[in-house]
């Protein structure tokens, strides 16, 4: 039975005229849930477009300062994003601006456990009621200017969110660290001490035993050792240069460990074993 035709027989038994009120309210009840329901959900798409817009204003704007002064543009880094917008909801909740909130880890806890590997970290955040108002605030902000146009820094997360008082805005910076194995590492070691000359270079089990030991060397003794931790594998320090420029050694030996760091900051760990 269809819906019209069980409310358009009047001779039917079932039906009263006193009912059309109950069903005429019933009626009215549905679509005005209807208007409400498509009301919040226009509300909500507008509110997440609006987020999206000022997010990707924000990054575009660091990026004109930055090219207006020569500096290479920052990438964008999804964990720093993820890590941000973490941040940025729990000020909005709390409608609270603060670089770390109680019962809040640090930035630089909060970008690790988002999965971000860096070696320098930096953070801007505000809260205004556009992405034009943060920007320009940020740029006239000794501070906030200084991250947006540092040159070691580059890759950057944004996350805005809309508050009570205003879109509650996060930049992440960090300067990033390849996530590289054992292996790799020692090739791009090995790699640079060929540029400077010295070619019989190996990755050794007795070099990767040597970098574990604060002291001493495993293996056939050397003419010298050099650890060093990094975070930019395509430097040598400054020692190791001048022990090559000598012209003394006649071959080396490159060997990985464990690096140190705290609270996220990521360094690789190298031993040189110069013969």
């Amino acid at each position: 039975m269809s819906f019209r035709a069980r409310f358009s027989a009047p001779s039917s038994s079932a039906f009263s005229w006193s009912t059309a009120p109950a069903v005429g309210r019933i009626l009215i009840r549905i679509i005005i849930l209807g208007v409400i329901a498509l009301l919040v959900t226009s509300y909500s798409v507008y509110a997440q477009a609006e987020v999206v817009s000022a997010e990707r204003t924000l990054f575009e704007a660091l990026n004109r300062e930055r090219t207006a002064l020569g500096l290479p543009s920052m990438q964008w880094d999804e964990a720093l994003a993820s890590a941000a917008l973490e941040h940025a909801v729990r000020m909005a909740q709390r409608n609270t601006l603060s670089h770390q909130l109680p019962g809040e880890p640090a930035v630089q806890v909060r970008a690790t456990q988002a999965g971000a590997r860096f070696s320098l970290i930096a953070e801007n955040i505000a809260v205004a009621p556009n992405s034009a108002t943060i920007h320009s605030a940020w740029m006239q902000s000794p501070h906030h200017r200084d991250n947006i146009l540092d040159p070691e820094l580059n890759v950057v997360g944004i996350a805005v969110v809309k508050g009570s008082d205003g879109l509650f805005a996060v930049q992440d910076f960090s300067q990033a660290v390849a996530n590289l194995n054992f292996q790799q590492q020692e090739h791009q070691i090995i790699a640079n001490l060929n540029a400077h000359g010295l070619r019989a270079t190996q990755a050794t089990s007795d070099a990767r035993k040597t970098c574990e030991l604060d002291r001493g060397f495993s293996g056939s003794r050397p003419l010298s050792v050099t650890r060093f931790e990094t975070a930019d594998l395509s430097k040598l320090p400054e020692d190791l240069e001048q022990k090559l420029r000598t012209g003394r050694y006649r071959s080396a030996a490159v060997g990985a460990c464990q690096g140190g760091g705290s609270a996220g900051f990521t360094r690789f760990r190298i031993a040189v074993v110069l013969y």
